[in-house]
This record gives C-alpha cells, sequence and structure tokens, in this order.
C-alpha cells in the first residue's frame, strides 16, 4: 500500500508535537517526583534540594513543563539533553555502554529525544509557535522553475 505524501507532510509536524508533548509528560513526573513527592518514590523522602538530584529535580520539574506547552523549546532541549547525557555518563555507562544493560534506556532516549528537539524545533501545537512572526509563503521549487 503506498503511503500518501501530502498526508505525512501535513501529520510529520503535528507528531513532532506530540512525541515533544508526550516526552514532556514522561519527563517531568521524575522532577515531580523528587520535588513534590508525586508519584510517591520511598528514594526521594529526604531529598535536598542544594543536591544532585535536587538540581536534577528542578531541570526536570520546570523544563519538562516548559517542554510540555513548547515554551523556549531548542534551548531548554538543548540544556536537557546535556543533562541527560551527563546522567547517562555518571550513572549507566558501564557496562560497555550498553544503555539495556546499565538500565539506562530512559536516559538514554531522553538526550536523543531532546537532541533531536533541540534541532527540530517544537511543532505547531506550542507556544513558541503562536509567539513566532508569521512568514511570507515559501515559493516552491515548482514556482522556482516557472520563472526560469
Amino acid at each position: 500500500m503506498a503511503v500518501n505524501e501530502s498526508f505525512l507532510s501535513i501529520w510529520a509536524p503535528r507528531l513532532l508535537s506530540v512525541l515533544r508533548i508526550a516526552t514532556a509528560y514522561t519527563f517531568l513526573q521524575h522532577g515531580s517526583a523528587k520535588l513534590l513527592g508525586f508519584p510517591k518514590v520511598e528514594m526521594f523522602d529526604n531529598l535536598q534540594l542544594a543536591s544532585i538530584y535536587g538540581v536534577a529535580g528542578v531541570l526536570e520539574l520546570v523544563g519538562g513543563i516548559l517542554l510540555l506547552i513548547g515554551l523556549f523549546t531548542r534551548p531548554v532541549a538543548f540544556v536537557l539533553s546535556g543533562m541527560m547525557a551527563v546522567a547517562y555518563l555518571m550513572a549507566h555507562s558501564s557496562p560497555f555502554f550498553s544503555p539495556m544493560l546499565s538500565g539506562g534506556e530512559a536516559a538514554y532516549l531522553f538526550c536523543f529525544v531532546f537532541l533531536y528537539l533541540c534541532a527540530a524545533g517544537p511543532g505547531p501545537w506550542s507556544v513558541d509557535a503562536a509567539r513566532a512572526k508569521p512568514q511570507a509563503p515559501r515559493a516552491t521549487s515548482e514556482a522556482l522553475r516557472r520563472q526560469l
């Protein structure tokens, strides 16, 4: 079955927004568990805000909320991608940089999804898109050929 290219071109930006929203919602739960105690994770019961877990929690919660609504997506995604790369290297890099064997799949995937969002942007369902200046329509390659 052939895939309709116009269907894909319409839905690709929207699915970028869905990827951003779903990732941000999952990510901010880590910060919420650390700082707000919801969902309850016993490991974070006596968490100090000035600890590495406390700073990570602030970045996860604030960054997750900003990504969820799509505000300052590119710089936030860049910072969070770096944070997750450091988290992976500190806690999950052995044995042999294998995310599956080290339990680091989430850190690994968050790192690269955030890196992608940094490059691709937030998608159309975002505050960033709503705040963007309207752009003049781009000339299509067919229109350019007609001019030549």
